[in-house]
């Protein structure tokens, strides 16, 4: 079916249930960012392929909502599908909220799958509404019924993350969030974040492309959990690990049902932003809800010696295989058929050599004027064959066992002019400010932000996303709740307080649509410094170590400070990296690294 049929169909659905609009959101039951393909219903419905966005459809429109990171992107997949764009953020654009007040009846119904929005989101559609009158119906998947090809929830064994690269047991973790629910006095604890779960449990899987996580619910109370999970993907460890820790195994979908059991004088503690609008109603109305984060998610951002030590091991192993991708890519161009796919594909298989079990997101391969679109994606009909001229921008990441890694780096293939020569260095000042940061612990990223960005607004430039984010250990490559962002964006959950042992992206670029983009990133890891009589200062430790290509740099841009800086770095990449290098590689990185 065309776009446009997949919408007549769901309007016929939509008129037989009274429906003035029907919500898809970009959502499995679990509120994860990437989805696997079963739960891509906003995709099916709409083609727009970006991992943010929701699609409100009424009887005579429809439109759809997505962030700065996609607006070229979803502009040129909307055509022709009669689904408005709307541009998030941007002046004159309507919320979701206003949306659906200005095209719901009075006493009208708004429809929705209730296992695929988050109760938060429920609730303050409802406040909107209220006014109107409006009742919720969200019993029914109406794209399901619509998806007849739908792919089949994943069925692939999952495995256990033993100590030596979690650094903490199940058991000391479920000690820590108990002690948090003795705290809050909560009697229950309901966790439906994949994320949270891995972690939590050691538990990693493949339920999710690049996301080792598996489908799955946890309900902690004082003395014993249950797992909802399909127990046929628990391998033997896994198995052990949740009998060893009084941990039931449930079936995956028996937790709408078991919510209902939970007695009215409970106290349970979730985070209304993550868990879906189906749990949350099941619950007794008596029942008391602590709305709050989950403990674990500040556990787990912060990350303990044994998960940093493996850390460095993982980003050591990727810097290899993109030392040996950038030398490839240099002494090829314009001597071989090179593509954006097959550039990406060439740079897995040498992550791979490395140890790597699978790429931490769809690699953003990007050339010219394709980098200005964030996040890019290749595909057979855009596919560029790669010249000896412009920039490619490359934005990939591994999963390790070791760890999780994330980098960005922008080659220079040929003549570049000098205003994008300007822009590269720019955007590179912007990452070395923040690399060089010192701060006073009880910042956030909201603080340090402006380091970043201030280069850049000297130019009057932007770009419109964060800064950077935080990232799991082999786990999501996107982790909050740290992140560096100018301002708070409530639903982004990025601005906490910087704490020792976070992993944290630095991602400043420059974007301009159909001309070329620029991005530079490396993590980082927070750290303690000195404390005195002022307090504690804090720093940020780099983790990654591949060159800055030095054929963008305009040198005569940078300070002396911002100079020192670059070559203190490509020294200390040289040193780290070059041992594991060919002989005719290791010449090539002595040069790509040289002092300027």
């Amino acid at each position: 079916m065309t776009i446009i049929e997949k919408l007549t169909a769901l309007r016929s659905l939509m008129k037989e249930r009274h429906m003035d609009a029907y919500i898809i959101p970009t959502s499995d039951f679990h509120e994860t960012e990437y989805v696997g393909e079963h739960f891509k219903a906003r995709k099916y419905m709409s083609g727009f392929s970006g991992s943010q966005g929701t699609l409100i459809v009424c009887q005579d429109k429809a439109a759809l909502w997505t962030d700065g990171r996609y607006f070229i992107q979803a502009e040129n997949q909307l055509q022709g599908t009669t689904i408005d764009l709307m541009k998030q953020g941007e002046e004159g654009v309507p919320t979701m909220e206003e949306y659906l007040y200005e095209n719901v009846f009075e006493h009208g119904t708004v429809g929705f799958d209730g296992r695929v929005m988050n109760t938060a989101l429920v609730e303050k559609l409802a406040d909107k509404l209220q006014a109107k009158k409006s009742t919720f119906a969200c019993e029914e998947d109406l794209v399901g019924m619509i998806w007849k090809d739908r792919p089949a929830l994943p069925k692939k064994k999952g495995f256990f993350l033993e100590e030596c690269y979690s650094g903490e047991s199940t058991k000391e973790k479920l000690k820590r969030i108990r002690a948090v629910l003795k705290q809050e006095k909560a009697t229950h604890h309901i966790v439906t974040s994949l994320d949270d779960i891995a972690w939590i449990l050691n538990m990693r899987g493949w339920d999710i492309a690049h996301f080792p996580v598996m489908l799955s619910y946890l309900i902690i109370d004082e003395n014993s959990a249950s797992l909802y999970i399909n127990e046929s993907k628990l391998d033997d460890q896994l198995r052990d690990n949740l009998q060893e820790n009084a941990i039931v195994i449930c079936p995956y979908d028996a937790i709408y049902e078991d919510v209902k059991k939970i007695a009215q004088d409970a106290v349970v503690l979730l985070d209304k932003t993550i868990v879906n609008y189906a749990i949350t109603s099941g619950l007794h109305k008596e029942i008391t809800v602590i709305n709050r984060p989950n403990p674990s998610q500040l556990m787990k951002a912060m990350k303990n010696p044994i998960e940093l030590a493996n850390n460095r091991k993982a980003h050591i192993k990727d810097a290899i295989a993109m030392c040996k991708f950038m030398y490839w890519l240099k002494t090829k161009i314009g001597k071989e058929t090179i593509t954006e796919i097959s550039a990406s594909a060439y740079l897995e298989t040498l992550r791979k050599e490395q140890g790597c079990f699978d790429i931490s997101f769809d690699t953003i391969s990007a050339y010219k004027e394709h980098a200005a679109m964030m996040h890019y994606s290749a595909n057979e009909e855009t596919n560029a064959e790669l010249k000896p001229e412009g920039m490619l921008l490359v934005d990939s990441g591994a999963q390790y066992l070791e760890g999780t890694t994330d980098i960005t780096r922008t080659f220079v293939l040929g003549a570049i002019s000098d205003e994008i020569k300007h822009h590269f260095t720019t955007a590179l000042r912007s990452h070395i400010a923040l690399s060089k940061a010192h701060f006073l612990y009880g910042c956030r990223g909201l603080n340090l932000d402006i380091l970043a960005r201030g280069p850049l607004w000297d130019l009057a430039l932007d770009y419109k996303c964060g800064t950077g984010h935080g990232v799991g250990h082999v786990l999501n490559v996107h982790e909050g709740p740290n992140g560096f962002r100018w301002r708070i964006v409530p639903e982004r959950n990025d601005s906490c307080v910087l704490e020792e042992g976070m992993t944290q992206s630095n991602e400043p670029g420059v974007y301009v649509e159909g001309s070329h983009g620029i991005r530079h990133e490396n993590e980082m890891v927070v750290c303690k410094g000195e404390k005195n009589e002022y307090g504690q200062f804090m720093y940020f430790e780099t983790i990654t170590f591949v060159p800055f290509d030095l054929d963008g740099i305009d040198a005569s841009l940078l300070t002396q400070y911002e100079k020192a800086w670059l070559n203190a770095y490509h020294q200390e990449v040289y040193e780290k990296i070059s041992p594991y290098l060919m002989e005719e590689e290791q010449s090539w990185l002595r040069e790509a690294t040289r002092a300027i």
